[in-house]
């Protein structure tokens, strides 16, 4: 039983009375195997009993053994079944074996049948599915597969994760005691010594009981890059007053041994937390979950995990990534791909891997194609080398359930370019040179503002980021005493040309300033490109750009409040420029206002000539248009500042997490 790969639905049952209520008491705590027991006993007497065939062909569904249910699905039929989601289920058993046509043929039946729209938009993508099977198979594939006959056995062994020289799986290997909705022994996680898929059987071990809970399914196992913090999985005890679902749980290592785990806090009552992944910041964590509020079945979430081992931000990683059917076992490799299992993007039958690719700022799907894929389930995929690794499959020709198989990607063309930006955050000192501005967090986000990583800058100043070819980005930066900061940052045009790397493997780091300035009182800024039509007030398309970073400042700092000034040149009066500029400067706060800046924050003030940055005119008396030009400008001057609640960056401060461990 795989923690995590399979969803739960609800299932309005009519109770019937001796071993048939037992089985349907089976079926409502998730004892499958129970249901399939009984009813099979039903169908050997009567092999075209409706009722019988549906809850086998649902047992094996909801069990993960979809495979098993298709003949079941076949005769499942009567006024107790709903036909349109049995024609779906009995179409994706097809699939799962490779009949390809024939779950084609039930589901255009089915398309034009059904009432539910919603239920028809689910029913095309899957025929969409289907028809993309033949445009896959023509890809060409560099990936060579093998089976680690060392490790496997007919049970189960699944989730593979390699660290510091060893191998750490899940496994069903005790029969002591059997998990009743699979009807095989419940999972433990082990490990054994390995070099590179060179297996040393004689160091094969389970972990400590303190991971391994008896009559417990524990598994899905995933590290700190360094080592120190193992996240896991744990529940299904098959018990009533057993765990209803699946948690995550945190152990740390220390003194020479992992420590008695607890739950981490982005656990929910009554959902799957599962499979988890840490990132190579050390600090992001992947998980699947069937929680409320996501697109169908299991999504792929995202938390980040303070210095006390404490998550926070969860956030679905969207409908790029997760579709209404099931998104699971995420893996992000050392030089960030991002790799998952999913039966809801097109592949070639229940859970196949994708590499998630970026492309012009958006996440692009991609199967990785057969050998890696098959028509059976195939996920868990790990990289110890960037063209080397382990994955699960229980497909045929292996040793029985799931398997754990070896890969290599002799792709005579791959290449990977690690892009990554490296920053300092400054601060202007009075003499305008710069000096280094320490306990600064740093924000990136991407082209459609949403956070992609963030940093707490230390002493020194720096920040570090993985960026990605030809993308436009935001850098946010905030500290207390300092206005925040927004700063456009692209990759566009610094892209390594990949037929010019010779080696496997290259990394590309780019560079930035970040500077940031102090909030004070009566502090003037300049504004860049404000201009005015002549003898207008009118805002221009360009000024609009201009000032719409202006609505940014002001909405990241809702404490301060402004006086918008415009000043001219010493063309015309002193009256009409007066006049000119008071107008410009109430046309500015106008467009503010419109962009939602509440009109108490803004005051107009228009200075007219008063203020000259720089001469109007030469000192023999001839025109200077380039010190007109300065004199015709836009500022703004900080008049109020607001009591703001103090940053607390602790839960960012990377120097912390790496120091404090023992």
């Amino acid at each position: 039983m795989r923690l995590g790969a399979v969803s739960f639905f609800v299932i309005i049952l009519l109770l019937g009375c001796g071993p048939e209520k037992k089985a349907m008491k089976s079926l409502r705590f998730g004892k499958y195997q129970n249901v399939i027991n009984y009813y099979k006993s039903v169908l050997e007497k009567d092999p075209n009993n409706s009722k019988a065939n549906y809850y086998v062909a649902e047992s094996y569904r909801l069990s993960n053994r979809i495979k098993e249910s298709e003949p079941f699905y076949a005769k499942a039929k009567g006024r107790e079944v709903n036909r349109d989601s049995v024609t779906l289920y009995y179409s994706q058993a097809l699939k799962a074996n490779g009949k390809y046509d024939e779950a084609k043929s039930q589901l255009e039946d089915l398309v034009v049948s059904t009432k539910d729209e919603d239920f028809k938009g689910r029913v095309q993508r899957e025929i969409d599915g289907l028809n993309y099977i033949d445009e896959l198979s023509r890809k060409q594939s560099y990936y060579k597969v093998k089976n680690l006959d060392a490790i496997n056995t007919p049970l189960s062994e699944y989730s593979p994760a390699y660290l510091n020289g060893e191998l750490y799986f899940t496994a069903s290997r005790d029969d002591s005691r059997i998990y009743l909705a699979t009807g095989t022994p419940f999972t433990k996680l082990y490990k054994a010594q390995t070099s590179g898929a060179n297996v040393d059987l004689s160091t094969l071990a389970p972990l400590p009981e303190r991971i391994n809970t008896p009559n417990v399914n524990d598994g899905c196992v995933t590290f700190s890059p360094d080592g120190r913090i193992m996240i896991f999985a744990k529940g299904n005890t098959g018990k009533r007053k057993g765990n209803p679902d699946v948690d995550l749980y945190m152990s740390r290592f220390r003194n020479g041994e992992w420590e008695e785990p607890r739950q981490i806090n982005i656990n929910q009552p009554d959902s799957w937390e599962s499979t988890p992944a840490f990132g190579p910041d050390g600090r992001t964590l992947y998980f699947s979950s069937n929680r409320k509020g996501g697109f169908g079945g299991l999504d792929i979430y995202t938390a980040r995990m303070d210095s006390r081992g404490r998550f926070s931000r969860v956030r679905n990683m969207g409908p790029d990534i997760n579709t209404s059917g099931n998104e699971t076992f995420p893996y992000v490799s050392e030089s960030n791909k991002l790799f998952i299992a999913s039966d809801g993007h097109p592949g070639y039958g229940m859970l196949d891997m994708f590499e998630i690719k970026r492309a012009n700022g958006r996440n692009v799907v991609e199967n990785l194609g057969q050998p890696m894929n098959s028509t059976s389930d195939d996920f868990g995929i790990f990289l110890f080398k960037p063209d080397r690794g382990f994955f699960t499959s229980n497909r045929d020709g292996g040793k029985g359930d799931d398997d754990i198989y070896t890969f290599v990607n002799e792709d005579p063309n791959l290449k990977v370019v690690n892009y990554y930006l490296e920053g300092i955050t400054m601060t202007p000192k009075k003499d305008s040179t710069l000096e280094v501005l320490a306990n600064t967090k740093v924000t990136l986000l991407d082209s459609r503002g949403e956070v992609m990583q963030d940093f707490v800058t230390g002493n020194d100043g720096k920040f570090f980021f993985r960026v990605y070819e030809n993308e436009d980005y935001t850098l946010v930066g905030e500290t207390d005493g300092y206005l925040v900061k927004r700063q456009p940052y692209t990759t566009n045009g610094k892209a390594v040309p990949l037929e010019s790397l010779k080696e496997l493997v290259t990394n590309v780091t780019l560079d930035t300033l970040m500077v940031l300035d102090k909030l004070e009182k009566n502090k003037i800024f300049v504004l860049n490109n404000i201009y005015f039509d002549l003898d207008k007030s009118d805002i221009r398309s360009d000024a609009a750009t201009e000032l719409d970073k202006l609505v940014d400042l002001l909405t990241d700092n809702p404490e301060i409040k402004i006086e918008l000034s415009s000043h001219t040149d010493s063309i015309a009066s002193n009256s009409y420029n007066i006049q000119l500029s008071q107008r410009r400067a109430e046309s500015t706060v106008a467009y503010l206002i419109t962009k939602g800046i509440a009109p108490d924050r803004l005051v107009a003030k228009g200075y007219g000539e008063e203020k000259p940055i720089a001469r109007n005119t030469n000192p023999d008396g001839t025109d200077n248009p380039e010190g007109r030009q300065r004199n015709r400008r836009t500022e703004f001057k900080i008049l109020e500042i607001g009591i703001t609640q103090k940053k607390n960056f602790d839960e960012f401060d990377e120097d912390k997490y790496f120091k404090n461990e023992n």
